[in-house]
Formats: structure tokens, sequence, C-alpha cells
């Protein structure tokens, strides 16, 4: 282990740098956070510069003198700074029961005023005065805190402390219920973990991407900085945003509790806003409020889904945007925007926020390269920022050595569990899929890594053999204490959906009545978006006649809240996605095996599976259901590991020209081809027709197309 060094937005960054390096010597196992916490009082905002928690050195906060005193005036100004400091810092660890012990803090902290040369500090004073030499000499000397202690006091420091369980859970009464293994999980849920505080806390001049699998934490952290940054510069026009209208209220909530907590008030919403990516009639978006800005009337979903489709309907009305934004003098409206879902947005949105962003482009996006509700792959930082002249990307993710890092990996999933995990990548990628095998793979394969598995054989070099598992410490350590794999993820077939549904109401009831779950820690995922008004209501008929009470997110009730305490929450995907409950039910599971838009389909499945918290029930129906279950009993058999041939560059595109999406319209196109070339087939082999029966050109237009087609993917 060594010394964790996270940097935030330092006044002094080489001073804050070296003060780092002074400590790594000494601090064999700590996080020094460099311009953080911002520590407040309910009349000012009170500095500190550095801040170090370490197990046997114990909270030590650093001030940074920018001068050197050299009068009883000078003294007394670095005297009563940093007397302020430790009040402050008192008076906020005060705030958290586990920091307590009896009257006194748990953990005495110590504070410590760095000079660029050695001084001496008048008599009496209380606190440490020196110069960067003998800050380890100092800090080596200092007394050790207990374990818990040390936990308590990051997750304090950290903000995470108010995003505990707000759950008493007073109905569990038994010790093996779900319910009570609910209480125990929420309890691990209360720090973050080394890649999250960077993500959290380091602030570089300039751009940051924040890469991880759903359940990483990405929204908790891009609310954790929008917090900390608004806290550091109330004056700065900062904007949160989001494709999922029912993550408005989360984003919202999490962002309140944590400027709370950093400035002891609430946000200001005119200069820390939070923001649908488009935007809506009631409630003003980043793309509404950039069309505003160019004096232009934002359009509507209705305009755009009639011009470019379903698919394509936000991308265009960005892309009218854009095409105006380039030939105006733009007004730069933000200076720092924080991205959450980025995997759901067009490049054209982003370009636009990097046009009405102000220099340094203090722009922040956290995508899941694994969940993608189409087919297109997350693009490159040219494809979404575009390029300059010279063809170079305008923005850029490298970091010098001892900087805020620009491109953060969070590969530590803490919702799933990783049978669900392996469970939602098989199926989303098509790994056991027969006979035709994968549908889709991420460009650069290493991403398997980044993300939290480990190669068992093979390697995972393009066009050979690999075995994935996921890595021990790419989860919490409280799924194996408290969960069995069998039980974590259930997938059931049925002959039809009245009797599928019935099952679900019955588990529901049970998971009311004896598993000690509230109505709220449920959800049911339908994944066909555009039947979910018309199927709803069936499921919701076999839930009252459990007398379980149910709503359909957005058409029962509103669609920026998915979760109600006296009722179970119902939603299509794009309202579940974004959200999470310990126990959710993906309905309908055999609208991942259709024929057409099975990528769309697969990564549908994939996100609804990533809802859970800890239990999975996978049902469907019908013939398709029997293409999951076998290959959901493949995983099982494999031992939850994934296996699989790497491919190619040229085997990658095929992937992505053969599975492509299609618009519904087109979709009903291939199904009427297909049919008809089925039929034809059926009666060549019967001997009722052959390929001359085909009249000349015909035939000779579809050999020409077979014979480009093929040789497109030998290239």
């Amino acid at each position: 282990m060594s010394l964790d060094v996270v940097y935030g937005e330092s006044r002094d960054r080489e001073s804050a740098r070296r003060l780092a390096q002074a400590l790594k010597p000494v601090v064999a196992d700590g996080t020094i956070y460099l311009a953080y916490p911002v520590l407040a009082t309910a009349d000012e905002k009170v500095q500190v510069d550095a801040l170090l928690v370490s197990r046997e050195h114990g909270l030590v906060a650093f001030l940074i003198a920018g001068d050197q005193p050299t009068t009883a005036e000078d003294w007394k100004r670095h005297v009563d700074a940093q007397d302020r400091l430790y009040s402050t810092l008192v008076a906020s660890l005060r705030r958290h029961e586990g920091l307590r012990s009896g009257r006194q803090l748990a953990a005495e902290p110590q504070t410590a005023t760095v000079f660029a040369a050695p001084v001496a500090a008048p008599d009496g004073v209380d606190g440490w005065y020196g110069d960067f030499t003998e800050i380890s000499s100092f800090v080596a000397g200092l007394d050790g805190i207990e374990p818990e202690v040390k936990h308590n006091l990051e997750a304090a420091l950290q903000r995470v402390a108010t995003i505990k369980p707000a759950k008493k859970r007073a109905g569990v009464n038994t010790s093996s219920s779900r319910g009570a293994v609910l209480k125990e999980i929420e309890k691990g849920i209360a720090n973050l973990d080394r890649w999250q505080k960077a993500a959290a806390i380091e602030s570089p001049e300039g751009p940051q991407r924040i890469r991880g699998l759903a359940g990483s934490g990405k929204t908790v952290v891009l609310a954790l900085k929008a917090a900390y940054w608004h806290a550091q510069h109330p004056d700065w026009n900062i904007a949160v945003t989001f494709h999922t209208r029912a993550l408005y209220q989360q984003i919202a909530d999490l962002v309140t509790r944590f400027t709370f907590e950093h400035a002891a008030d609430q946000p200001d919403f005119e200069h820390l806003r939070i923001m649908h990516s488009w935007g809506s009639p009631g409630r003003t978006g980043i793309y509404s409020l950039i069309a505003m800005a160019l004096g232009e009337t934002p359009r509507d979903y209705a305009y755009a889904r009639g011009k470019y489709g379903m698919e394509d309907a936000f991308r265009g009305v960005c892309a009218e945007l854009l095409d105006i934004a380039r030939n105006e003098n733009v007004r730069q409206i933000f200076d720092a925007v924080l991205i959450d879902e980025a995997q759901d947005l067009p490049p054209e949105f982003f370009q636009l926020v990097y046009l009405f962003t102000k220099d340094p482009k203090r722009i922040v996006w956290g995508y899941d390269e694994f969940q993608k509700l189409s087919e297109a792959a997350m693009p490159s930082t040219e494809e979404l920022f575009g390029t300059g002249a010279d063809g170079a990307s305008v923005i850029s993710l490298d970091a010098p050595e001892d900087a805020p890092r620009r491109d953060i990996v969070l590969p530590v999933c803490y919702r799933n569990t990783p049978w669900a995990l392996v469970t939602a990548h098989a199926l989303g990628i098509g790994v056991y899929r027969e006979p035709d095998g994968l549908l889709q793979h991420p460009d650069d394969p290493k991403l398997w890594k980044d993300v939290g598995y480990d190669v068992i054989n093979g390697s995972l070099q393009p066009g050979g053999p690999v075995t994935l598992a996921r890595r021990p410490d790419s989860s919490p350590e409280y799924f194996d204490r408290y969960l069995r794999p069998e039980d974590a993820v259930v997938i059931r077939s049925f002959d039809d959906e009245s009797s599928q549904d019935q099952w679900i109401a019955e588990q529901i009831h049970t998971n009311i009545t004896e598993d000690e779950l509230e109505l709220d820690d449920i959800l049911i995922v339908l994944p066909d978006t555009y039947r979910s008004k018309s199927r709803g209501p069936r499921i919701m008929r076999e839930l009252r006649r459990k007398n379980i009470k149910s709503h359909l997110v957005g058409v029962t009730t509103s669609q920026d809240a998915v979760f109600r305490p006296d009722s179970v929450a119902i939603a299509h995907i794009f309202r579940a996605k974004g959200n999470e409950a310990p126990m959710v039910y993906v309905l309908d599971a055999q609208y991942g095996a259709a024929q057409f838009n099975r990528v769309s389909r697969r990564n549908t499945i994939f996100t609804a599976i990533t809802r859970s918290r800890a239990w999975v029930r996978i049902t469907g129906w019908g013939d398709d259901m029997t293409t999951i279950c076998n290959e959901t009993r493949k995983i099982i058999d494999n031992q939850y590991r994934l296996s699989f041939t790497v491919p190619t560059d040229v085997e990658l595109q095929r992937l992505r020209h053969v599975h492509r999406g299609r618009s519904v319209r087109d979709e009903e196109k291939v199904r009427k081809a297909t049919e008809g070339i089925t039929t034809f087939l059926e009666a060549v082999e019967k001997g009722e027709l052959g390929l001359y029966d085909i009249p000349p050109a015909l035939r000779t237009q579809l050999a020409r197309s077979l014979q480009e087609d093929a040789a497109d993917f030998d290239e």
C-alpha cells in the first residue's frame, strides 16, 4: 500500500503537489486530499489546502501559507486561520455519531500551516507551523486511529454519509429474511473507493471522462463533483444533465444533500442546474436552453420523430442546432457541464455542449460502454467533440504525472451481484448464443480488464479464445457473505403470458408477506417500450388480485420519479434505466431473442438485469424464451464465466452490419423479405421451383449483391 493522492481544486497546485511528495515517504497507507473538503460555517467558507487521513497518523488538516510572517500582525493572521480551520473541522465531524466517543471526538484532528521556508512560531500557539522539509517528521510523530474510526471518518469527509439508506426497515423481525439481508448490505455501502474518490474530487483544468459499469457509482460521483464545484465556486454556472427523465429527482436529491454537506446551505439552483438533456414544455433542458441562447425555438419530440424517426429524433434536432451555432458568434453560458448516461446521447449533443462551455472546457461525462440502448458503438473523443483544423481532437484526456486524472475507470460494481452482472453480459453480447455466437463486442478487448474481469484462460488477442471471470476485488465482499448465486439470479420460462404474470404476482406477495421486503424494494421492468402502455395493465391486474398496489411509471404517475412507498413500480426500460431496486423482475425476457434488432433487444435485457441490487428474476414465455433459458443454463454450467473467441476487426465490422439497428418500418420490410425468401427456398427444396425460375435480371442482381457483400467481409 502507499499514500493515495486525490487532486482537488488547489489554489496553488504546485505547492499542493510538493506537500503530497513530502508525505509519501512517511505515510504507508492513507489518503491525502488536496483542496478538499470544503468546510463551511453559517457565515463563511473555511479554506483547507490538504487533508490527510491515515490509520497510522490520524487526521491532519493543512494550510499552505502564501507568505512568510515577519510581524506580530502576520502571525496573528496565520494563527487565527488555523484556529478557525480547527474549530470548523471539529464542528463538522461532531455531527457524525460514528465519530463521537462520549463527549469527545473519536479522532482528534491535528492542524498544520506549511511555509516556504523555516519559521519560528510564537510561544503558546496551538497547532503546528513549519516548512516543507519538516512535514515528514511532524506527521511521523502523530498517533494513529482505529480502523472503524478511519472508516467513519472517510465516509464523513467524502460526504457519502448522507447517502446511507434512509430506510429504518422497522418491519424486519426475522434475521434470515431478505429484508434483514438488505439491512446488512446497505450498511456496507458507506465509503467511496479509491477510484470513486478520484472521479468525484479530482478537478483537471479541462475535460474528464469517467467510465464504469452499471452500479459502479457514476451518478453519485457526478453529483458529488457538482456539489464540490458549486461550494468552491458559487458564481459558476454549472449544469448536471442526463438522458433518462426518471433520474431527475434522484440527481436533485443527491446534489442537494452533498451541497448541504459542503456549504451548510441549500444549492443555488440558479447557478447549479439539474437539467434533462433535451427538456420538455414544462422544464428547460440543455438542448432547449442552448436553442434559446441562439434565439431559436426549441424543437419538440413530435417534430423530431416526424422528421428524423424515433431512434434519431434527438440526434436530428441537435444537428440542426449545431449547424446554426457553428455559423454564429455564440455566447458561452456554462462554466462546467456534467453529463450522466453519456452512452445514450449523440455526438451532436456533446459538440453543442463544447461550443457553449467556457474555457478550459470543464466537461465531465460518465458512461458505461456495456449499457447502450442502441447499436452504435461509443464514439471516440474525436467523434464526440470534433476535430480542429489539424485533424486532432479538440479535447485531450492526457494528463501529466502528479496531476488530476482526466480518464478514470470505476472497476468495482456495488449495485449488481457478480452473478447478475455476468449473466447480463453473457446475454447482452450473446456469449452462449446458438448457433451463431456473439452479437456484439467492445472495440478494445482490454476493456474487459478495466471493468473488473480476469483472464482465466486464453488471451484478449483478436481471433483467439478467452475465458473471463469477475475479479474478486471487483465486487464488495457483502454479496458473497449474504447471498447465494442460485437465489441471486433466477430464470423461469412459462407456456404463456398469463402463467408468467400469475407466478410473478405470487412471488411478489411472498416478498412482501414473508421476505420482509417493502413495496418500493421491488421493480418490474417491461423490455418492450412501445407496448408498455398496453402490457403494464395486464401485470397490474394480477397484482390487484393479490391486493398489491402498483403503478405504471410515467402513465399512472409522474415520469420524474419511479418509486412510491405504497406501490410496486412497473416501468419500461427507458423509465427504469438509471434506477435500481433490491428485487427486480425482468418481464417478457423472450423479447431479447427476437430475430430483428437483436443488439438493441439484448442491450435492453442487459440494462433490465442490471437494475437489481440483490435479486433478479428473469421471466418469459414461448419458444423464444427457450433460447434465453438455454443461454443462461450455460452461464451457470460454466460457473459464471464467459468463454468465447475475441472477434477480429473484420468480424466486428460484420457483426455491426448484420446486427445493425433498424426502424420499425425497416424491420417490417426485413420480416416480409425474409418470409418471401424462406417460402422460395422451401419450394426449391421440394423441387417445386428452381433458381432459373427467377427472372434473369433479378437473378443477376441477386448474385451480384451476394458477391459484393462477401467481398466486403473478406477484406
